[in-house]
């Protein structure tokens, strides 16, 4: 019984104090101040309108239209040779001469047997008593005639022939012989390129064939200098679809005055298909794409909200936007993997930076 009666009264004296405590702890919660929502940090270019084109990206190897591979048409030792590999020749330049002493004799002896020939058929003609002139005579000496002229011209054409001539304007690309060689009829000498002009040869896959027409403009990059665009345009199309491959042959026409490029190269080349003006165009790393579904997120209010969209044309890191997006709104450029609709967001584009979503391409020269 005494036991019990402590613990009554030890109650009776807790009991206020967890009371006055527990209503403590409820005042401070009702009081303390509601933590402020996450802000995500995104950049923001506003949309514009521009021009895009549809390219279809390809290889090419780079070829001369104009080449001539210069022959030996008479044998004989080369005397000399003038030119070098990589000079410049226009056509109509002695490049060589052969040997032909032997078919100077030659055209010379038949030059005076064309004179001798031609001298006693005059004076047959001459000669007033027909009597002493038959007419079978005169046939002999007129056909003995024919054939002396024939072996005349003949002989001066070898001789002429002996100078290696150029046939064309162009760089000398390759020579095959040296001076003190012998020469025989058809041997090689010299190779000749023209590159003021080169063709790329590409091959196609059969659907791209309803996109091409002649005329149709194509850009060119190197290697040798990948930042340089050079424009070309579609000179050929072939009619027929190569079996085997599925592909047909297309050859650009590609202007090349300074001769920066060479035959042999090989090209990356970018067709144009067509171009759509003064539509919405933005960046294409911009575009999310969720369950075939491609979407852009704009600012508004300091929230952002998921647009829809649909792709037109797409040119390098530039896309066209056919719905769903306009003109002037603040497009999230970069961190909006990290965003969905209605969140909060933090614009921290450099106040000094004026940005627009749309960017020039660099234009072919």
């Amino acid at each position: 019984m005494f036991l019990t009666g402590c613990y009554h009264r030890f109650a009776k004296r807790l009991l206020p104090v967890c009371s006055l405590t527990l209503l403590a702890a409820c005042q401070q919660e009702q009081t303390a101040a509601p933590e402020a929502p996450y802000a995500i940090a995104v950049e923001t270019a506003k949309v514009q309108r521009g021009d895009i084109s549809s390219y279809y990206h390809t290889t090419a190897t780079l070829e001369a239209p104009t080449e001539a591979s210069v022959v030996s048409r008479t044998a004989g030792l080369i005397n000399h040779i003038y030119v070098e590999e990589g000079m410049r020749v226009e056509k109509g330049d002695l490049l060589a001469d052969i040997d032909a002493r032997q078919e100077q004799l030659t055209l010379t002896a038949a030059k005076a047997e064309v004179a001798i020939i031609e001298q006693e058929l005059e004076r047959l003609k001459n000669i007033t008593n027909r009597d002493f002139v038959s007419a079978e005579q005169l046939a002999k000496l007129e056909f003995r005639l024919k054939a002396a002229k024939a072996k005349r011209d003949l002989s001066a054409l070898k001789v002429k022939e002996s100078r290696i001539i150029a046939p064309i304007s162009g760089t000398l690309a390759t020579r095959h012989v040296k001076a003190g060689n012998m020469a025989q009829p058809f041997d090689p000498l010299f190779d000749i390129v023209d590159q003021s002009e080169l063709h790329g040869i590409v091959h196609l896959p059969e659907q791209q064939l309803s996109h091409l027409t002649q005329g149709q403009y194509a850009t060119i990059y190197t290697s040798l200098n990948p930042q340089l665009a050079v424009k070309a345009k579609v000179l050929r199309i072939s009619p027929v679809v190569e079996p085997d491959s599925g592909t047909f042959k297309v050859t650009l026409s590609i202007p090349n005055p300074q001769q920066t490029l060479k035959a042999g190269m090989f090209a990356n080349v970018s067709l144009r298909y067509g171009t759509r003006t003064d539509v919405i165009t933005v960046p294409y790393s911009a575009v999310l794409s969720r369950d075939d579904r491609q979407s852009l997120f704009v600012v508004d209010n300091s929230s952002a909200a998921r647009r829809d969209v649909k792709l037109g044309f797409r040119d390098g890191d530039q896309v066209e936007i056919v719905s769903g997006l306009s003109a002037g709104e603040n497009l999230v450029i970069r961190g909006q993997q990290n965003l969905k609709d209605d969140a909060l967001v933090d614009i921290i584009n450099h106040p000094d930076q004026s940005r627009t979503a749309a960017a020039p391409r660099p234009e072919a020269q």
